[in-house]
């Protein structure tokens, strides 16, 4: 079965991994609907790669995975496999089978918004991602301002949001390291 074939009926998840990959284009799963991923622009791909890096070179040396949009994540509970922009994982990573191409316990999951994407990333995928236990990060990245959304779930499972701008640095206490608004959008905004 092609994903052309597959996006016209549901389809399990099993079916989704067994089409995905053998894919040469990327897909998400939403409640049994196989839908293409959006192409990204240059600010969009400069940013994830500033998170990376920016991410990156702090935990260089715990034991987390810090990775960008390839690694795919499911919130399996709710039926959703996507590809985030950046994902971290400390203390190990899960995945979903011996593939180990579908992580199941994100940390810190950062989306840069697109026009296209921005109200499903704000809004049904955000509500899709709280229900993975790990996740204690959910970030927001405009493309447009110097502007980052950072929730930060909190004890009792309510998310607090702290907006970020020019001069700020975005923390991660879960991760016990920071990156400045400016290395995040490095070369992206002139």
């Amino acid at each position: 079965m092609d994903p052309q074939s597959a996006r016209r009926k549901a389809c399990s998840a099993e079916e989704y991994l067994a089409i995905e990959r053998l894919a040469e284009e990327r897909h998400e799963l939403i409640a049994g609907e196989i839908l293409a991923r959006p192409r990204g622009s240059r600010r969009h791909a400069l940013i994830a790669a500033n998170l990376v890096g920016g991410l990156g070179n702090p935990l260089r040396d715990r034991p987390c995975l810090v990775v960008g949009s390839h690694m795919r994540v499911a919130a399996a509970t709710v039926g959703l496999y996507t590809y985030p922009d950046v994902v971290v994982v400390c203390g190990g990573a899960q995945f979903i089978d011996e593939g180990e191409d579908t992580l199941t316990n994100p940390g810190v999951i950062v989306e840069v918004l697109s026009p296209t994407t921005e109200s499903y990333d704000r809004g049904k995928k955000f509500e899709q991602y709280r229900a993975i236990a790990s996740l204690t990060d959910y970030v927001l990245v405009s493309q447009e301002a110097l502007l980052v959304e950072h929730f930060v779930r909190q004890p009792g499972g309510a998310w607090l949001l702290t907006e970020h701008r020019a001069g700020d640095r975005l923390t991660f206490d879960s991760l016990g390291c920071s990156i400045p608004l400016a290395e995040i959008y490095l070369k992206v905004l002139a």
